[in-house]
């Protein structure tokens, strides 16, 4: 467990990256035989690309860094539940197991809503651990979007201060 909560950090590191970019803060890591391979955090607002997610581009340098898409041996570290997406390209991509921060009741499917990675109609299943580190990553994440909240309603609220000054 301390391994993993070694990792979970590891990626909890690449979700404010993407925080500080103004992107949904989630971090992912690959770990191959004890070692970070790959590292990745959301950039689909900064890339303006949807499948830009943190899990998919730490999956793609990986592949790019054994040269296989095979990625049997290997454990990925997420902040966040998978989404749909993210985990077809976990479970494609052969995975050996999945170590989640805080669970994604609207989309995750590494068990809360749905459970594609552990689905034995697959011709893989990837190994599941939930919760670890939730507690801070949940709040990462949490934080973001009340923040977000705010600078929208502090938006509006100039926008509707410059119209009246206009009506003036």
């Amino acid at each position: 467990m301390l391994e993993d909560e070694r990792f979970m950090r590891e990626a909890i590191i690449e979700a404010e990256k993407a925080r500080v970019l103004g992107e949904v803060p989630i971090g992912a890591v690959i770990v191959l035989d004890g070692q970070v391979i790959s590292r990745g955090h959301n950039l689909r607002e900064t890339n303006q690309r949807s499948t830009a997610h943190a899990e998919i581009l730490a999956i793609e340098e990986a592949c790019r860094k054994i040269g296989s898409w095979r990625l049997e041996d290997t454990e990925l570290f997420v902040t966040l539940e998978p989404c749909p997406m993210c985990a077809g390209a976990i479970m494609l991509s052969r995975v050996k197991r999945v170590v989640y921060g805080a669970s994604d009741p609207k989309g995750g499917c590494a068990g809360t809503l749905m459970d594609i990675l552990r689905d034995e109609r697959f011709n893989h299943q990837s190994e599941v651990v939930p919760g670890v580190l939730e507690e801070r990553c949940g709040r990462m994440l949490s934080d973001f979007f009340r923040e977000l909240r705010e600078e929208k309603k502090q938006d509006r609220k100039r926008q509707k201060e410059q119209q009246e000054k206009e009506l003036q």
